[in-house]
């Protein structure tokens, strides 16, 4: 900003500014996923200790009930989704060459994605029976 004079403070410059806002917003998101995972791991651990022995019947008979698909759905989604965030922040910290960051980023992100996708799909094969 040469010749000009910028009268606004340090929070006001960064308010509502690009990097700044979206670095807000991904914050919220890690801190968001993370809160989510908490229950959905205690759920999937104890549902795993209650199913321990079972037999495969068991297994498929539990996917199908009304609460399994739902929180399975959740725990992948919230579990990748928090996990490529995380990701993202390691690779912008630590990758100095913007074509290879915003190439692994994009790479992260579709994979998480993917990931997501066909494990929504798994879930709902076997909880559907199909």
């Amino acid at each position: 900003m040469s010749g000009q004079h910028n009268l606004r403070s340090g929070l006001g410059q960064v308010r509502g500014l690009g990097s700044a806002k979206e670095g807000a917003a991904h914050w919220w998101a890690q801190r968001l996923t993370a809160i989510a995972l908490v229950p959905l791991v205690f759920w999937f651990v104890a549902s795993l200790a209650g199913l321990w022995g079972a037999s495969h019947g068991e297994v498929v008979a539990w996917m199908r009930g009304p609460v399994a698909p739902v929180m399975l759905i959740a725990l992948l989604v919230a579990g990748l989704h928090h996990l490529q965030l995380g990701m993202q922040v390691v690779i912008e910290d630590y990758v100095h060459s913007e074509a290879a960051k915003w190439t692994l980023v994009i790479a992260i992100k579709l994979g998480a994605a993917l990931a997501a996708l066909i494990g929504t799909i798994a879930v709902l094969r076997v909880a559907f029976g199909t």
